[in-house]
């Protein structure tokens, strides 16, 4: 398999959702330069679509025993002097993580998802998962630390106890444990997290667009801004939905007992 960007993050859209995909499970879909790149060029796709309004963050695990989602960084490229590819300008560290973006994307989890791998999954802003699974930050283990997000993103996910647990002894949490905790949204059988994503998929796209991504911006915020700042969100985002299209057709659509057509404008 050659490193060129299409062929290791493939793209797809299937009606209203992006489905982003690592596509180098040879090396346990972990991150080099060109899957850094890769991957903001796929969410670069899904932004610029109109017709997409959702993006689903999936890995090819086809050939490997004990599944991997990510295994973080490619340690190779580090040993080699070329960690800062695996990051870029606008997304950060995968071309993903600290990526200003509109459009919620949901990671679809079926196996291990490992230091940068796991903070990939943390960027998203639901988990499906199966219970062959797990999430874990181990860059202790190797002298390094969780320098893409997961130090204050897996705190804020499932609470400080348990993520202090997980970042200082490196040791990955179990599906059933992470649901439980609240960093997975939907738990599901081996094989199945990529169809049940897309079901998840399909219920949010149900919804108003603008709705649902200007209530994504005031979720997200939810943990670190204060309560004055949340609320100048709140009345924003009422304002862009109150002089939508989509609002006039929600009401009409009610009105008239039929499913509304949405327009995201």
């Amino acid at each position: 398999m050659s490193d060129a960007p299409a062929e290791l993050v493939g793209y797809e859209r299937r009606d209203r959702v992006a489905l982003i995909t690592l596509n180098r499970p040879e090396a346990r879909n972990a991150v080099n330069g060109a899957v850094a790149r890769g991957i903001e060029a796929a969410v670069d796709a899904m932004e610029a679509d109109d017709e997409v309004w959702i993006g689903i963050l999936a890995a090819e695990t086809s050939g490997q025993q004990r599944p991997v989602f990510c295994a973080g960084a490619d340690l190779k490229e580090i040993d080699a002097g070329r960690g800062a590819e695996l990051s870029t300008e606008r997304g950060g560290w995968g071309g993903f993580v600290y990526r200003d973006r509109r459009k919620p994307v949901i990671a679809a989890v079926d196996g291990l998802a490992t230091a940068g791998g796991c903070e990939l999954v943390l960027a998203a802003d639901l988990v499906v998962a199966t219970t062959r699974s797990a999430f874990g930050l181990a860059e202790v283990t190797r002298g390094l630390v969780a320098a893409a997000g997961g130090m204050f993103r897996l705190p804020r996910a499932i609470g400080r106890a348990p993520a202090m647990e997980a970042i200082l002894t490196g040791e990955p949490i179990p599906a059933e444990r992470a649901h439980a905790l609240g960093l997975v949204s939907r738990l599901v059988g081996p094989g199945e997290a990529l169809e049940e994503a897309f079901r998840l998929a399909a219920r949010i796209t149900a919804n108003a667009p603008l709705a649902v991504w200007a209530s994504r911006e005031v979720v997200l915020a939810a943990d670190t801004a204060d309560d004055d700042t949340l609320r100048t969100m709140t009345d924003q985002a009422i304002r862009t939905v109150m002089r939508s299209e989509d609002l006039a057709e929600g009401l009409t659509a009610f009105i008239e007992k039929r499913p509304p057509r949405w327009r995201a404008r």
